[in-house]
């Protein structure tokens, strides 16, 4: 949504007065200078619709869901619009027991659906995010898989934070900032009730959760360091080792088409990077002393090369393809990755020429494509591969880590993320960017994988370098 339809959408919510000032007592505790009811909304229909259509576009492709679940009640009207008008079946998360004649004692959700289906969460405004915990916790109870939720409004006042701390992304249709900023502008409050109203965000822009909340313990996470010592894989030590060295997660993807131009990049990013993505398959010009040109690159400038070859067939072909043919992957790649669809037999097969080298494997978890298949059973299947063959698999390529309900045993599993850039969004051919702060603090990845966001600038070395730094802080503020 663009800041003039933003505007427009405010000022029509000032109109049906779902914005109140006075003095009010909200779920969490605090009292508030201003309340937002958006239950007028069930009165205006044309606004109501329009409501829901916004929250529906705010989830990113690379988060498919099965199944909506508004947060009772002011939600439900939100939830039930967006169900019909996308015709995405919805479930109810029972608010009350039901007395004689509704659902038996120990039915916590209502309606159609099975273990593994992603549910998207809907709200209509979120202060502490304890009302959406509350609501993702029977959920997830029921083996469903919770994420992402959607509101209309964030009081920017911990919600964000507390959901992110329990795996949940939140995506906000607008902010309360955003909200006292249009009705200034437009006369709609004055100054003073507005600095009043800020003056209460800035005292209480960290509301806790309430008491008895079903939420998960935070975790704080393991300094790479740490987590070096752990690793059994000697290339996935070795990662480690290097992000602490350079103070860098920063992977790039050098998505090119020319030998000289991989090699040209690879120098110019080489000082930021902990590892380097190559393609070689889509390389014009390539020829057998590539490898070693870029293992001297690698070298001089201290980071690894990955080799995104996504390896997707039976364990016999995947070992000739990962040591044969023309580009001798295992002569010079430190990692590459594999589908887990064909089964174990792939990281056998792989493993038994990428071992004896002190390589590395990652498994594709999860795709940024939009529309992919990758999730659920698929992610949870990855995680049983990885725990299984410990000396050869690393980590995995994640989307949304925090998110899955069978996490990895040991820290020691690195996840690296693609699709990062400054500013969320996405391409023409469904690929789907995350900011490095989301990615990081949010979805609970290591890496940052950027390609056209550093490849395309008319200076890599110096996105880079940007790119390295918002990383690196956003590691070290999740450390906290």
């Amino acid at each position: 949504m663009d800041a003039a339809a933003m505007e427009s959408l405010i000022l029509e919510l000032h109109a049906v007065e779902a914005y109140k000032f006075g003095t009010f007592v909200l779920k969490s505790g605090i009292t508030s200078p201003i309340y937002l009811d958006l239950r007028v909304l069930v009165s205006h229909p044309r606004l109501l619709s329009a409501v829901a259509a916004l929250l529906g576009s705010l989830v990113p492709a690379t988060s498919p869901y099965d199944l909506l679940c508004g947060v009772p009640y002011t939600a439900l009207p939100f939830a039930s619009v967006l169900s019909v008008a996308r015709n995405v079946p919805m479930i109810l998360r029972r608010y009350h027991d039901a007395g004689a004649g509704g659902a038996s004692a120990g039915v916590r959700t209502q309606g159609t659906f099975r273990a593994g289906d992603t549910v998207l969460i809907v709200e209509d405004l979120v202060t502490s995010g304890a009302s959406v915990l509350e609501t993702v916790a029977p959920l997830r109870a029921e083996g469903l898989l919770v994420a992402d939720a959607v509101v209309v409004v964030d009081r920017e006042q911990g919600g964000r934070e507390n959901l992110a701390a329990n795996g949940v992304a939140l995506h906000s249709l607008m902010t309360l900032t955003e909200v006292l900023a249009v009705l200034v502008r437009h006369g709609k409050v004055t100054q003073e009730k507005a600095a009043e109203v800020k003056h209460f965000l800035d005292a209480n822009r960290t509301v806790a959760v309430p008491p008895g909340t079903p939420v998960k313990p935070k975790v704080a996470r393991m300094p790479f360091a740490e987590r070096a010592r752990l690793a059994v894989n000697p290339m996935g030590k070795k990662l480690f080792e290097v992000m602490e060295a350079k103070q860098s997660n920063l992977c790039v993807a050098a998505d090119v088409q020319t030998t000289k131009e991989l090699l040209e990049l690879a120098n110019k990013v080489g000082p930021e990077i902990c590892m380097l993505k190559t393609h070689v398959d889509i390389l014009s010009d390539f020829t057998p002393d590539f490898g070693g040109k870029l293992r001297s690159i690698a070298e001089e400038h201290n980071f690894l090369i990955f080799e995104d070859r996504k390896f997707a067939d039976i364990g016999n072909t995947v070992t000739m393809q990962y040591e044969g043919g023309i580009f001798r992957i295992s002569d010079w790649a430190d990692i590459v990755n594999a589908h887990v669809v064909p089964g174990p037999g792939i990281v056998d097969g792989l493993k038994l020429k990428g071992l004896p080298k002190g390589r590395g494997l990652l498994l594709l978890a999860e795709m940024s494509s939009a529309g992919n298949l990758a999730q659920g059973d698929y992610t949870a299947a990855a995680v049983k591969f990885a725990e299984q063959h410990s000396d050869f698999v690393m980590g995995f390529i994640s989307v949304n880590p925090a998110s899955w309900l069978a996490t990895p045993s040991s820290p020691a599993f690195i996840h690296a993320t693609p699709g990062v850039q400054t500013v969320a969004g996405g391409d023409s051919l469904g690929q789907q960017y995350n900011t490095p702060c989301s990615v990081i603090n949010e979805r609970g990845s290591d890496i940052i994988i950027v390609g056209h966001g550093i490849i395309k600038a008319s200076n890599p070395a110096e996105a880079a370098r940007e790119y390295r730094i918002q990383g690196w802080q956003a590691y070290q503020t999740s450390l906290s």
